[in-house]
């Protein structure tokens, strides 16, 4: 029993030594860890911050379109279409065959 009583005297210093080393190595570990979430969210608030500020650029634009020119809006895609519709039906080549036969 005496020499478990040295030993623990003769180890405690040691221990406590590696204790408060081995401490310090895991609170500098967490800072650095608590310090690259903090840079990575500050990034993404950033990402979002300008993704948010071109959205409402659009909705002003949109807004702008519909109250400017009222709401002929639909008039004004329906017209797109046709035209679109015309525009795929002379998407052949033209054959110019009178031309042709005169060569």
């Amino acid at each position: 029993m005496g020499e478990l009583i040295g030993l623990v005297a003769v180890s405690a210093p040691f221990l406590m030594v590696f204790g408060i080393v081995w401490i310090g190595s895991q609170k500098k570990l967490e800072e650095k860890r608590i310090a690259a979430t903090a840079e990575a969210s500050s990034e993404k608030a950033a990402q979002y911050a300008t993704q948010v500020a071109r959205l409402e650029d659009r909705v002003q634009v949109l807004e702008r379109i519909v109250t400017d020119r009222g709401y002929d809006v639909a008039t004004q895609i329906e017209a797109l279409r046709d035209t679109r519709e015309v525009e795929q039906g002379d998407a052949g080549i033209p054959l110019n065959i009178g031309s042709k036969e005169r060569a």
